[in-house]
């Protein structure tokens, strides 16, 4: 393997997709490291993914993996950008051997956010007129809210945040209503357009935490970039993307999780579901754990963490959680 490319002293190159909320993160991420590194110099470099440039076809069509982070990665092994800022739901568990996961950002609130058109302002879904359309980009928030609100039609909608959000604003819009992720709509100081949080919906793997990746062995940036990581969210993070990747899912995968804290343990729960909601496994499992780090009663909290997302993905596989899986993946017989 070539030797890995420090970032000047002094300097850093930051990758970033060029979207607002993308830039608002990398900012965010930013601020951090120059409020915490005195005189630290930072460059912020826009990549156009490949996620980016495909407007117009439904991301489970396309194929999930790298879908918003290749042409990033391409930049950072070619030693053009120093660290990139993600949208930690958006990296595969499985990241190529030159790169490696430096830190999981403090968590926004991961859960799903409802946006109502205008004209039903003050209703929940389960108000909204049968056959009313719910727009959302995500299998797995179709998969689920099929299964809670049956009397509701679901529409593929892509595009940035402020698009999506046009588009239902628009007089003529199909859409009665939008799911999107409460953390970026926060983020962008878009929080007066929630109607309500999805509390009943599992929320996407790492949704709501920034992941920052660098290269393989360059030290000088991994310390650098350490202020930026948060333990719990770390630990939460790292659970849930354990399930994933035994599951060898992805974000075209409707695989929900809902991670929280107790007297010293972290509880995983996490669902798959069928993309038309008929069928779903679910399980759960605890660990002894600290959110604090205070040694608490796991000597490798980040081992411990992993561990736990393993044993709830060996647990699903035990009720038949690679029968819905299968069919997902296995391609539609031609009519």
């Amino acid at each position: 393997m070539a030797q890995s490319v420090s970032a000047p002293a002094g300097r850093v190159r930051v990758g970033s997709r060029g979207s607002k909320l993308a830039l608002t993160q990398s900012h965010m991420a930013i601020d951090k490291l120059t409020s915490t590194h005195a005189g630290l110099e930072v460059e912020v470099e826009t990549v156009k993914t490949i996620g980016d440039k495909i407007q117009d076809i439904a991301m489970s069509k396309i194929g999930d993996k790298g879908l918003f982070t290749k042409e990033l990665e391409a930049a950072l092994a070619a030693g053009a950008v120093d660290m990139v800022v993600h949208s930690l739901k958006d990296m595969p568990t499985q990241l190529p051997d030159n790169m490696e996961l430096a830190a999981i950002t403090g968590r926004e609130d991961p859960r799903d956010a409802v946006v109502m058109q205008a004209r039903n302002h003050g209703l929940r879904l389960e108000d909204l007129p049968n056959g009313s359309t719910v727009g959302t980009g995500s299998v797995r928030r179709v998969a689920q809210l099929r299964r809670l609100y049956p009397h509701l039609q679901f529409g593929d909608i892509r595009g940035n945040i402020d698009t999506r959000l046009a588009k239902l604003d628009a007089e003529d819009s199909p859409f009665d209503a939008l799911v999107l992720a409460a953390a970026g709509l926060r983020r962008l100081g878009l929080g007066a357009r929630i109607a309500y949080t999805l509390d009943e919906v599992l929320y996407a793997v790492g949704q709501g935490s920034l992941g920052i990746e660098i290269r393989a062995g360059d030290s000088k940036t991994a310390a650098l970039v350490q202020c930026l990581d948060h333990r719990q969210s770390r630990l939460e993070c790292l659970a849930e993307r354990e399930l994933m990747r035994v599951l060898e899912g992805g974000c075209s995968v409707p695989i929900g999780v809902l991670s929280r804290w107790s007297a010293g343990s972290l509880t995983l729960r996490a669902i798959v579901a069928s993309p038309d909601g008929v069928r779903a496994v679910e399980a759960e499992a605890a660990t002894p754990l600290s959110p604090n780090d205070d040694g608490g009663s796991c000597e490798d909290a980040d081992a411990c963490a992993r561990a736990l997302g393993a044993r709830v993905a060996a647990s699903m596989r035990k009720r038949g959680v690679d029968e819905i899986l299968g069919a997902i993946r296995r391609p539609a017989t031609p009519a």
